[in-house]
């Protein structure tokens, strides 16, 4: 009887882990052999791109955490912090499962991000905000923006690449507010990437194009689709926003089409989430993000 075994390893990053055994008796059994060993290391093979992911508790302000997901890539070039839309509230648990969120665009994209040679941290709401709003109108106050910059300050300690955060839907709030409040010197964000942009508003929050985005210093990236139908953020929109980014050493609007478009048009099985078309818009954020990124460091 042959035995064997395949595991998933590379270059000291643990992956998620396919264990094959197989077994042959006789000579004429080799083709089907080889097509069960084939079978094997094509299953090994896709775990590879799976980076491990874990719980991190960051201290922000006083006796207040903020949680993230971590993934990291062996030699990564950049990191970013995803902030998911909606409430935000992820309510991750100490072993990385997620209550809510677990379909939103960069939130089920995460492994992505880190195959593309990105350190990856997805943010949830901090320690005081577990419940009911979450995120809703805290996404621009000061103490989202200490919290946030508690992060990008370990990330940039651990990690030493520059630190852009990204943003989709109500993210992009996040994203945006925080870089109108806090420079690189000040222990702000490299660069930020907003996508599915909230271009107008209903709660009370301001919405994106509404903010001083005179204030913003750092290269933006804008990624919508074409056929986004969220009433909220309509592509005819776009131009307010991009017009507002008058101080930014590079901005740049990349539209999509194509994908999926299914349920409530404003969440993230719709176009509004690129639901289909995850592998090609994250590239090319990573891509962005990565020729900037070279210059920086």
């Amino acid at each position: 009887m042959l035995q064997s075994a395949c595991r998933s390893s590379y270059k000291g990053v643990k992956f998620k882990t396919t264990r094959c055994v197989f077994s042959v008796g006789r000579e004429d059994h080799m083709k089907r052999f080889i097509l069960f060993v084939l079978f094997c290391l094509l299953i090994c093979a896709s775990h590879l791109w799976a980076q491990t992911q874990r719980v991190v508790d960051i201290p922000t302000r006083h006796k207040v955490i903020e949680r993230i997901i971590l993934l990291e890539p062996d030699t990564p070039k950049a990191a970013v912090v995803l902030f998911a839309g909606g409430h935000g509230g992820l309510q991750i648990s100490p072993d990385g499962n997620l209550t809510w969120g677990k379909g939103n665009f960069l939130v089920r994209s995460r492994q992505l991000f880190a195959s593309s040679g990105l350190v990856v941290a997805v943010a949830d709401a901090p320690s005081d905000r577990q419940n009911p709003p979450y995120l809703d109108r805290f996404r621009q106050t000061p103490e989202h923006v200490m919290d946030i910059r508690a992060v990008v300050a370990w990330l940039k300690k651990r990690s030493k690449v520059p630190v852009w955060l990204v943003g989709t839907s109500r993210g992009a709030e996040s994203a945006a507010f925080i870089a109108t409040q806090l420079t690189p010197a000040d222990g702000g964000p490299d660069g930020i990437v907003l996508t599915a942009t909230m271009l107008t508003e209903t709660r009370g929050n301001r919405p994106v194009p509404e903010m001083p985005l005179d204030r913003v210093r750092i290269p933006v990236l804008v990624v919508h689709h074409k056929q986004d139908g969220c009433e909220y953020c309509r592509p005819a929109d776009l131009p307010r926003l991009m017009n507002k980014l008058t101080a930014t050493p590079q901005k740049e609007l990349i539209t999509f089409d194509g994908g999926e478009n299914v349920g409530d048009p404003c969440e993230a099985m719709a176009y509004h989430g690129f639901n289909g078309i995850e592998r090609e818009v994250v590239r090319k954020i990573a891509d962005w993000i990565m020729r900037r990124s070279d210059t920086m460091q």
